[in-house]
């Protein structure tokens, strides 16, 4: 299933039944999982960690040298998870310290020409859209959706079930189950189209849209004291939970 006009370094690590295409790369130092598919010109290079059942399109560059002037040269980890399409051109930067990890989780969605920078943590069920350019040190979590030409910058994060509109440039955190839109990119809503058609009941989504009035429409200055009124006033679920608990942890604040 390796075609001899690819070339892959001898002490590679490759599990059964993969494809490699001619004219891929496999770098020393890389271990590739079962049932996995490298297209033609991708690369996987120096300190990849691919799980099994991912593709990987054309032109593809996994665990490549981070852009980061911290970098001094060190042997460090990109890891892949299971079942993630990774379409062409996409670039997927290892981490830049041997303590840290760039880490994309499983059955995610990296289209076409997408930067993930140096120790970026991606979740699980993720799309990130055509082109979009994910700084270093950034997180996103499960079922997040990045729509195209999205900009995010370094040490911010983008919660749960969110949807990052296209063309959004943000230096700030995005919390959980919200749409994020417009230039400067602010608060545009609760995300039900996806939320309702994915299951979560009405119910919820009404004691989600109470708590984002309270953090984003109230006349509250203090997010402690949002956080504090959304504890006293919306019925407790796993949902607000994860709403609090991702405000408590903001470093950046959140987006407006």
């Amino acid at each position: 299933m390796i075609s001899p006009l690819a070339f892959v370094d001898p002490s590679a690590i490759i599990g059964e039944n993969v494809t490699v295409h001619p004219f891929a790369y496999i770098d020393k130092n890389v271990v590739i999982g079962n049932n996995n598919v490298i297209m033609p010109y991708a690369s996987v290079l120096s300190g990849a960690r691919i799980g099994d059942g991912n593709t990987i399109y054309q032109g593809a560059v996994i665990s490549a040298v981070p852009q980061d002037f911290n970098f001094k040269g060190e042997e460090t980890i990109a890891r892949i998870g299971n079942d993630n399409t990774i379409r062409e051109y996409a670039v997927i930067s290892r981490a830049t310290h041997p303590d840290g990890e760039t880490c994309i989780g499983d059955n995610n969605f990296i289209m076409q020409a997408v930067r993930l920078s140096h120790d970026v943590h991606v979740g699980n069920h993720v799309i990130v859209g055509n082109g979009s350019q994910v700084s270093g040190d950034t997180t996103i979590e499960d079922h997040a959706i990045l729509s195209s030409c999205v900009l995010m910058q370094q040490h911010t994060r983008v919660g749960q079930w969110s949807l990052v509109q296209g063309g959004c440039r943000f230096n700030k955190d995005i919390p959980p189950y919200i749409v994020a839109a417009l230039e400067p990119t602010v608060y545009h809503g609760v995300n039900k189209l996806v939320l309702s058609n994915c299951g979560f009941s009405e119910r919820v989504l009404r004691h989600i849209s109470s708590a984002y009035r309270l953090i984003f429409q109230a006349s509250i200055i203090n997010l402690d004291d949002a956080l504090d009124k959304i504890r006293n006033q919306v019925p407790m679920s796993e949902e607000i939970e994860n709403i609090i608990a991702f405000c408590q942890k903001t470093q950046l604040g959140l987006i407006k």
